[in-house]
């Protein structure tokens, strides 16, 4: 069987892993490289187990440091493991430095890079996310967009040539386990929620929860509102919230991270999501649940054209007001294309090969 190596190291990799490496390891011998960016269990092994994902060949454990130097060790490290295995073809997924260094690592021995969810675009480059996918996107061999919007961006780039319209992986992702995850958690419970009574809260963007100017006024000013909001959060986070000196309040309730399970029940029985996140803006609309994006910008803009995300900056105001009174007014469509999105993946690699 042909060899494939797939890059994961952070929680939306791993959901994106899922599906798609069941289908590689029907025909392909699928080995897999943990880089160990993300490491609390509750980010990482949860994912594992809850998901059904082989466990990794390859832990690199690298966790911590700043971009240049995670990025620089990961890709040493990879690169090692590439020399030996000699795989015929390197899937990453997304655009964080697990992504950019398995990309880079591949590309500079030629070996053919696979990149999903190619093609997405911010037009930001403050953020790190948007040159770790761009650089992805021009070092690799083969593109999957998720969307039409991301196609186009592709296209504009001169990269249609080596690009598909595959759909979005998360979506088997999803459906694979929504029936389960409602099964199996006790979220609602543990937390004493009732359905449509709450609101979900995530932040990871480092210019939103690294800075104590930034983060603390935005926790004051969700505080100060009526509803009940549910913040699971991530470690580096709850220390800066640790330092600050605020008065408790009822109307955020601070959580440990959650598996994908918990997360994806809470979000579903959620009455809105607010998050800085790209991906979280994607399972909220899947989900059908509106989604509050504090930036100014997103990379998946159809959820803003169809209606069900409203991008509000970091704009008290206007974050107030969204919570209170958004509601989307308008249908879904069929924006990340059609399941099983890991099937025509593979098939699409078969070919390639």
């Amino acid at each position: 069987m042909k060899k494939i190596i797939s890059i994961v190291g952070a929680r939306p990799q791993f959901i994106k892993l899922a599906p798609l490496s069941r289908h590689l390891r029907r025909v392909f011998n699928e080995i897999l490289i943990h880089t160990g960016q993300h490491h609390d269990r509750n980010m990482s092994e949860l994912f594992f187990d809850e998901l059904a994902i082989p466990q990794p060949a390859y832990h690199l454990g690298i966790q911590g440091g700043d971009h240049a130097e995670q990025t620089g060790k990961m890709m040493i490290a990879i690169e090692k493991v590439l020399r030996d295995e000699k795989p015929r073809l390197v899937v990453v997924f997304g655009d964080t430095n697990s992504t950019l260094s398995g990309a880079l690592a591949a590309a500079k021995l030629k070996i053919p890079v696979l990149h999903v969810e190619a093609g997405l675009r911010s037009f930001n480059r403050n953020m790190p996310e948007e040159i770790n996918r761009i650089v992805a996107d021009h070092i690799s061999d083969l593109l999957f967009a998720p969307t039409q919007t991301a196609m186009d961006n592709l296209t504009r780039e001169n990269l249609a040539g080596i690009a598909h319209i595959t759909g979005d992986i998360m979506l088997d992702t999803l459906k694979e386990n929504l029936e389960k995850a409602v099964h199996h958690s006790t979220i609602l419970t543990d937390l004493q929620l009732i359905e449509k009574s709450y609101c979900v809260l995530t932040l990871h963007r480092p210019y939103n929860v690294d800075q104590m100017g930034t983060l603390k006024p935005l926790i004051k000013s969700l505080m100060g509102g009526t509803e009940t909001i549910v913040f699971p959060v991530h470690p580096r986070t709850r220390k800066l919230i640790k330092q600050m000196d605020l008065k408790t309040s009822g109307s955020i309730r601070f959580v440990d991270p959650l598996g994908y399970f918990d997360f994806l029940v809470l979000q579903k029985n959620a009455k809105k999501i607010i998050t800085d996140s790209g991906g979280i803006q994607k399972e909220a609309y899947m989900l059908q649940v509106p989604c509050i994006t504090i930036r100014t910008e997103t990379e998946w803009t159809e959820t803003v054209r169809d209606g069900w995300n409203i991008l509000t900056g970091f704009n008290e105001k206007k974050l107030a007001e969204a919570i209170a009174s958004f509601i989307p007014i308008a249908k879904q469509n069929t924006l990340f294309g059609t399941y099983p999105v890991g099937k025509k993946m593979t098939d699409i690699i078969r070919k390639y090969l």
